[in-house]
């Protein structure tokens, strides 16, 4: 969009801000008061900035006060999860428009229904999808993709229903959970950190210096890969060490070990955790044995990164059950690491995702160059 460099840094100050007078908006784009007037003016015109208001200041004078327009536009952010789809609308300044939840089968399904939900008037500036796989560069070099065939597909299904000619990101989404746990959640405050996510899957979302680290190849943090097992005789298998950390695995020991005529085997994980914190013995052995298996998962993040704090989230890491003993046997096997659940549960990924959609947006609008996050 063909914006003067002023207009393009009052835009930014006022979607982060949501609402803001001029004195707020000079101050933080570090313009004059002049400037910033014909910057406001240039954005009323253009509809990407609109009159909401007046506020009384410390002296007792009214200003105007300003809120993005209806041209600003909206973006979409999408969790393609293991079994589930998480999608959101939203404005550029974070407000949610819309939002469903659906089948990973029926992503596309899904987005469509946000989508429809979007204020008509609206145009989309950007969409972010979020997807269990490192992402590669497609073989034309027009856009990014799954890598492997671990999410490929449904991100073609899913693809269909966006709108053609809309930028499309594609983020790993442990990468987009630690970054809602950096802004929003339970690392807040803190630069450096490891979000260790255990599911169906496992992942390592890998926070330096308040950025997400990403790689040569962009698959820092593919644990799913560490040899394992590593031991004489054994020869280590491609992702092995995912089959025995995910949920599937958990369960079937769980059915192999499990040691009561009354209670069946749990199918599920709710239902073991549940069992656990009723004081099922079988059950918390299984949840004990879990704990220690991601202690040692943890105390080999804390030998490489020794990033201090060590967030478990995931649909199985996420359980506060597991954290005494993660902590105990990352204490055995490495050096003081904080150990905490995730704050954002499995809405983790989407936020993180609604979050990059927003920055995303803006660069679209202002034709800013990609901001770091």
């Amino acid at each position: 969009m063909d914006l003067s460099e002023s207009a393009r840094a009052v835009f930014a100050v006022l979607a982060g801000a949501g609402t803001a007078t001029r004195p707020q908006l000079a101050a933080g784009a570090g313009l004059s008061k002049p400037t910033v007037s014909a910057a406001v003016a240039e954005l009323e015109a253009a509809d990407l900035a609109a009159h909401s208001g007046t506020a009384s200041g410390a002296t007792g004078r009214s200003a105007a006060v300003y809120r993005l327009g209806p041209a600003a536009g909206a973006v979409l952010a999408v969790d393609l999860g293991p079994a589930e789809t998480q999608v959101r609308g939203c404005a550029l300044d974070g407000t949610l428009l819309a939002e469903g939840t659906g089948s990973r089968d029926d992503a596309a399904a899904t987005v469509r229904k946000v989508l429809d939900a979007l204020p008509a008037n609206a145009p989309l500036r950007a969409v972010v999808v979020a997807v269990g796989d490192v992402t590669t560069r497609d073989r034309d070099g027009s856009g990014m993709r799954p890598a492997t065939a671990k999410a490929g597909p449904v991100f073609d299904a899913m693809a269909v229903a966006l709108p053609p000619g809309v930028p499309v990101h594609l983020e790993n989404n442990v990468n987009c959970a630690a970054l809602a746990e950096l802004h929003e959640g339970a690392a807040r405050g803190r630069r450096t950190f490891g979000y260790l996510r255990i599911g169906v899957g496992i992942g390592l979302g890998i926070v330096v210096g308040g950025q997400v680290l990403r790689g040569a190849n962009g698959a820092a943090g593919e644990v799913a890969r560490l040899p394992y097992p590593w031991d004489e005789g054994r020869e280590p298998r491609h992702e092995a060490l995912e089959d025995r950390m995910g949920v599937r695995s958990l369960l079937r020991r769980t059915a192999e070990t499990w040691q009561d005529d009354d209670e069946p085997s749990p199918e599920t994980a709710e239902r073991l955790f549940a069992l656990a914190g009723a004081g099922h013995g079988p059950a918390g052995a299984a949840v004990a044995g879990h704990a220690a298996d991601i202690g040692r998962l943890a105390a080999a993040v804390a030998a490489v990164l020794d990033p201090g704090l060590i967030v478990l989230g995931g649909a199985v890491g996420s359980n506060p059950q597991l954290v005494p003993g993660v902590r105990a046997e990352l204490g055995r096997l490495s050096w003081p690491t904080e150990v905490v659940s995730s704050a954002l549960g499995d809405s983790g990924t989407v936020v993180g995702a609604t979050r990059l959609a927003v920055a995303r947006g803006i660069q679209t609008v202002t034709g800013a160059v990609q901001a770091k996050h």
